[in-house]
C-alpha cells in the first residue's frame, strides 16, 4: 500500500500522475514510482526512494511523454523501502506493468509455483509475485489482459487494488480491487479515465467516478464505456456516481501545517456536524430537537437493541469508548467496545438483534471491515460513522451517519475525532429520547448546551500561543502520561497517542486512579504528567491523584475548568476550558492536547503531516 494514480485518455499523464501523488501524499508512504508508454511507443519506469519531489527530480530530463500511465506511493509491508521493492513492477517478459495497494498472503506459494515454471524476481515484495502471475496467464492465454487478470486473482488470497498497463496495448488498462479501494474517475463523453485509491486526485478533472466493489475487475478503454466484469468473467452493472468534494479544503489555507489547519477547522467542522440535525429554538426551547434519518429509517431496529458492540481502531476505538459511556449513560444500553482487528478473530458472540457500530474515518479500515462482514454473516444491523461519502465502509453499512468534516490529511486525526464524538453524542441523545431513557427537560437542555460547544472549541484555540510556550518545556522528555477519569480517560488515551503518531515520544494514557497500580513507578522529575482535571464528581480524586505525582518531583501540565484556583496551586502549568456540561468534557479537552502535540513535534523539527511508518488509511492487516 499506499496510494495508486493512474491515468488514460488524450492528455499527457505524466503531470496528471504526478499531481495526484502529492494530493495522496497525505496518506503516508515511503517510496514512489511511476510508469508512462511513451509517444514512441515505449515504456518508461522511474523510481524512488523517498518523497514525491525526488521521483520528480529523477525524472528531470528524461522521457516523460504519453498519454498513458501508472504511478504509486509506497507504504513498505514486504521488503524494505528501496528502488528496486519501489512500485509499478514489471513482468519478467516486460509485457506487463502493475502498481498495487494490499497484501498477497500467499504470496510465497505463489512465488514458489512461478520460479518452477522459470521466472526469475528483482525484488522482495509480493506485488512483484503478482504481476509475473499475471503474466502467466496473459501468456497463456492469448495475451488477454482482462482474462489474465481474472484468472491471476481468483489464484490469490489477500488483498488488493491494483492496475495493471500493457506495454503492447497503450490504449488499455485493467484494474480491480478486493478490500482495499479503488476509483475510476469517468471523463468527458468518456475520452479520459483517472484512477486512484480515493476521488482526492480525481476531483479537478470529473465529478463522475465508479467505486469498484470487491472482486470486481475495471476494463478501460478511451472513448468506450468502462466494462465490469466480476471473477467469474460475468459482466456487472456500471453505477456512476456524483462524487461531492471541495477542493479548496485540501489546501493548507496559510497555515504551516494541514494538522494546525484541522485543529483550527473544528469549530466549523462540528457545525457543518449538526447542520440539518440539531435544532436549536433560542424562544421556545421545548421545540429543540435532534433529526437522523438513520433513526428514522431503522427506528424499530435500534428501538429492540439490548446489545451494541462498537468495533473500530485507534482514534476511532477512542471515540468508541466515548461513546459507549454516552449510549450507556442515555440509552440504558449495554455497550461494548472491540478493537476491530481481535474481533474479527476471537469468535465473539453476536446475535440477529445486535447492532454493529462501526467507526472508521476513511470508510476503509481493513479491520473494521471484516468486522462488520463478520457482523453481517450474524444478521447483526451494521451502523456507520465515517467521513468519506462512497467510502466502502458506508457502502457496506445498512445505515449510519456521515461526520461531514471535510477531508482530513495530516495523517494524525483531529476533526475526525471530535466529528465522530459530536455524532455519537446526536446519536445517543436522539436514542435515549426516543426509548424514553431521557428526560424531555434534559434532552432539550442537552442540545442546547451541545449547540454551543463550536464557539467553546474557538475559546480553547485562543490559547494556542500559550500551548506552544508550554510545549517548548517538554521537547527534552523521553515518556509521557496522560490520566484522566470518567469521560476524560478516552481522552488521555487519545492525547498520548497523538503525541507518539508525530512526536515519536512515548506516551501512555491511563485512568488516574490506575497509576497507583504500576505507573506510579516511573513518576520523577523527568517524567511529564498530564492530568485532565476538569469539573466533575472525581474532581476530589484526580487532585488526590495529582498530590502523589507531586509529592515525587512529577511535572505536572494539567486541562483545568475555567476558574480553578485548586488544581493551579499544584500544577507546574495549567491551561483552562470553558465550563460545560460533563459528557461534552471531551469535546473540549482533546484540543490543548492535540495542539500540545503538534508544538512539540515542530520544536523537534519532524514531519507533522506525514509522521515516519504511519499511513492515513490502513488497508492492510
Amino acid at each position: 500500500m499506499c496510494g495508486i494514480v493512474g491515468y488514460i485518455g488524450s492528455q499527457e499523464a505524466f503531470p496528471i500522475l504526478i499531481k495526484g501523488l502529492k494530493q495522496l501524499e497525505y496518506r503516508g508512504y515511503d517510496s514512489a514510482g511511476i510508469a508512462l508508454i511513451s509517444e514512441s511507443k515505449k515504456l518508461n519506469i522511474y523510481k524512488t526512494k523517498g518523497k514525491v519531489i525526488h521521483l520528480e527530480e529523477e525524472t528531470q530530463n528524461r522521457d516523460k511523454s504519453g498519454n498513458v500511465g501508472i504511478a504509486h506511493t509506497r507504504w513498505a509491508t514486504h521488503g524494505e523501502p528501496s528502488v528496486v521493492n519501489a512500485h509499478p513492477h514489471i513482468s519478467m517478459s516486460g509485457e506487463l506493468t502493475l502498481v498495487h495497494n494490499g497484501i498477497i498472503e500467499n504470496y510465497a506459494l505463489l512465488k514458489e509455483q512461478l520460479i518452477e515454471k522459470g521466472y526469475t524476481f528483482k525484488s522482495t515484495t509480493d506485488t512483484e509475485v503478482l504481476v509475473q502471475l499475471i503474466d502467466y496467464y496473459y501468456q497463456k492465454n492469448g495475451k488477454k489482459l482482462t482474462k489474465a487478470v481474472c484468472k491471476a486473482l481468483n489464484d490469490v488470497i489477500g488483498a488488493y487494488a491494483i492496475v495493471v498497463l500493457e506495454t503492447n496495448n497503450p490504449g488499455h488498462l485493467v484494474a480491480a480491487r478486493k478490500s482495499s479501494p479503488l476509483v475510476v474517475g469517468v471523463g468527458q463523453d468518456q475520452k479520459d479515465y483517472y484512477i486512484a485509491s480515493d476521488a482526492t486526485p480525481i476531483v479537478a478533472y470529473t465529478k463522475k467516478v465508479v467505486y469498484l466493489e470487491d472482486g470486481q475487475i475495471a476494463d478501460i478503454t478511451p472513448n468506450k464505456e468502462i466494462e465490469i466484469i466480476n471473477l467469474e468473467e460475468k459482466s456487472m452493472n456500471v453505477d456512476i456516481h456524483e462524487v461531492n468534494l471541495d477542493i479548496s479544503k485540501l489546501s493548507k489555507g496559510g497555515f504551516d501545517h494541514f494538522m494546525l489547519k484541522e485543529i483550527y477547522d473544528q469549530p466549523q467542522c462540528l457545525k457543518d456536524c449538526m447542520r440539518g440535525r440539531l435544532f436549536v429554538d433560542e424562544e421556545n426551547p421545548c421545540n429543540n430537537r435532534i433529526v437522523l434519518s438513520a433513526l428514522t429509517n431503522f427506528k424499530d431496529r435500534l428501538l429492540q437493541a439490548k446489545h451494541i458492540i462498537i468495533v473500530a481502531c485507534g482514534t476511532s476505538w477512542h471515540a468508541g469508548l466515548i461513546g459507549k459511556q454516552l449510549i450507556e449513560k442515555f440509552c440504558r444500553i449495554r455497550v461494548e467496545v472491540e478493537y476491530a482487528s481481535e474481533f474479527r478473530y476471537r469468535d465473539p458472540v453476536i446475535e440477529k438483534d445486535d447492532v454493529i457500530i462501526a467507526i472508521s474515518q476513511s470508510g476503509e479500515t481493513a479491520d473494521t471491515l471484516a468486522a462488520i462482514q463478520l457482523a453481517k454473516e450474524h444478521g447483526a444491523l451494521i451502523f456507520g460513522i465515517v467521513n468519506a461519502v462512497g467510502s466502502s465502509i458506508a457502502r457496506e453499512a445498512d445505515t449510519g451517519i456521515y461526520i461531514h468534516v471535510g477531508p482530513e490529511i495530516g495523517v494524525a486525526s483531529t476533526k475526525a475525532f471530535t466529528g465522530q464524538v459530536n455524532v455519537l453524542t446526536l446519536l445517543a441523545l436522539a436514542l435515549g429520547h426516543e426509548i424514553g431513557t431521557l428526560p424531555d427537560d434534559q434532552y432539550r437542555q442537552n442540545i442546547a448546551e451541545l449547540s454551543l460547544i463550536p464557539s467553546k472549541i474557538q475559546e480553547v484555540l485562543q490559547q494556542n500561543e500559550k500551548i506552544k510556550r508550554i510545549s517548548t518545556y517538554f521537547t527534552y522528555a523521553r515518556n509521557f502520561l496522560y490520566l484522566g477519569r470518567g469521560f476524560n480517560y478516552p481522552v488521555a488515551l487519545e492525547g498520548a497517542l497523538k503525541l507518539k503518531e508525530i512526536s515519536y515520544i512515548h506516551a501512555e494514557g491511563y485512568p488516574a486512579a490506575e497509576m497507583k497500580h504500576g505507573p506510579i513507578a516511573l513518576v520523577d522529575q523527568e517524567m511529564p504528567i498530564i492530568f485532565i482535571a476538569t469539573h466533575h464528581k472525581l474532581y476530589q480524586k484526580i487532585i488526590s491523584n495529582m498530590e502523589e505525582v507531586k509529592s515525587r518531583k512529577g511535572r505536572i501540565l494539567a486541562i483545568v475548568t475555567e476558574g480553578d484556583e485548586d488544581v493551579k496551586k499544584i500544577a507546574n502549568e495549567t491551561i483552562e476550558i470553558p465550563q460545560t456540561l460533563n459528557f461534552l468534557i471531551p469535546l473540549l479537552t482533546v484540543i490543548p492536547l492535540q495542539l500540545l502535540s503538534y508544538h512539540v513535534a515542530v520544536a523537534r523539527g519532524l514531519n507533522v503531516d506525514m509522521p515516519r511508518n504511519l499511513a492515513k488509511s490502513v488497508t492492510v492487516e
